[in-house]
């Protein structure tokens, strides 16, 4: 997806890239720079921040930023959900 195409689906939901930004905890200038430099990119970016905001977008609109992001995504947190009962927590009181 191009730029306009994610601001169109952003509007379409009564939103935009500021209040996206705000309502998901991060910098309004940020993800405009992320959309603007990944738009329309056909590979993944590799900045966990930036991953993480064209992830977030594309879960809002209903659409993948970049292809194959959310199924990254999923692969991801499956991985971290593998690697989660090997760690052993403790907490002192």
């Amino acid at each position: 997806m191009n730029k306009r195409q994610i601001q169109a689906r952003l509007i379409e939901k009564g939103s935009n890239f500021r209040q996206f930004a705000l309502a998901h905890g991060y910098e309004p200038r940020t993800v405009t720079q992320a959309v603007q430099r990944w738009a329309g990119a056909s590979t993944l970016p590799n900045g966990r921040l930036t991953f993480s905001i064209l992830r977030d977008l594309s879960l809002a609109i209903g659409a993948e930023v970049l292809p194959g992001i959310l199924a990254s995504a999923d692969a991801d947190a499956d991985a971290d959900a593998k690697e989660l009962p090997h760690a052993v927590m403790t907490e002192k009181i």
